[in-house]
């Protein structure tokens, strides 16, 4: 049966192909891609002729029902992106969603991944991890998606572009704090850079620095002791009956409202049921 094969390629070194890729690129019937100039480099590397398809943002629904359309006229096509895993803050994940939309057979290769590759790199908490991709242009956008994940406790990754980095990292001191961060830079290539430290350190480092390359930013997330001590400080200029209003005022009935309380202040149940009283 013919398919569809998502083809991860470098993310900077032409070396780090796999033999399992590289094998589906020579024996596919065509390949589709992102930009055909890139794409041409690494096939010139291999010694692989193949027909292109491009397919980029913006085009990526026209040209995917092309792409679908001679899978399902018994072509084998290998989608590929301009650099690391198709699909990742890439056109290609237009595709890859109608080819399930439409029952197109599909494969996955694994293979290299600039944020991961990153996250590794930050020396920062590996167990838990969330990718934000690229959070947006303007500042405002920047700060909407931060506020959203400030108060997570797992560490968080970033796209950035070298143009946006310091309106990026300025967004982050000012919703996020000063946190541990690692801003890496052309990941697997020549001039590879991962620049640790507080996130004020980044900010003044590319005050005199200008960015290069595409970056990936990982930033620390916060402590469960930070966050209890916040929520203790919080309850501790907020009265029982202030704090149990808050509650309610939220669409919690009051029964309810009184376990949420006592529970977040560490105290007894009864100690609320008698504040409830009054309201």
């Amino acid at each position: 049966m013919t398919k569809l094969y998502i083809v991860p390629t470098p993310i900077g070194n032409l070396g780090d192909m796999t033999i399992r890729a590289l094998d589906v690129l020579k024996n596919c019937d065509a390949i589709a891609c992102e930009d055909t100039r890139v794409t041409s480099k690494l096939l010139s590397r291999y010694d692989i002729r193949k027909p292109l398809i491009g397919y980029r943002e913006h085009n990526e629904v026209r040209s995917g029902d092309f792409i679908l359309e001679r899978v399902r006229n018994g072509e084998n096509i290998a989608l590929v992106t301009d650099a690391g895993m198709p699909g990742i803050s890439d056109p290609g994940e237009v595709v890859i969603k109608a080819a399930i939309r439409e029952g197109v057979e599909f494969e996955v290769l694994p293979g290299p991944s600039a944020a991961v590759t990153a996250l590794v790199s930050s020396g920062l908490y590996t167990g838990r991890h969330t990718f934000l991709g690229f959070i947006g242009k303007s500042r405002k956008e920047k700060r909407d998606v931060l506020t959203e994940y400030k108060d997570r406790t797992e560490t968080l990754i970033i796209y950035e572009a070298p143009h946006r980095l310091k309106d990026t990292l300025d967004a982050m001191l000012e919703v996020l704090g000063d946190r541990e961060a690692c801003a890496s830079r052309e990941i697997t290539k020549l001039h590879e850079e991962h620049i640790r430290g507080r996130i004020s350190g980044l900010v003044e480092t590319f005050k005199e620095k200008e960015p290069r390359g595409e970056f990936v930013i990982c930033i620390s997330g916060r402590t469960r002791q930070e966050l209890n001590e916040e929520k203790a400080l919080a309850f501790s200029e907020m009265s029982i009956r202030e704090h149990l209003q808050k509650v309610m005022d939220s669409g919690i009935d009051k029964k309810e409202a009184i376990s949420v309380v006592a529970k977040e202040r560490g105290i007894p149940k009864k100690e609320v049921y008698k504040e409830s009283l009054n309201i």
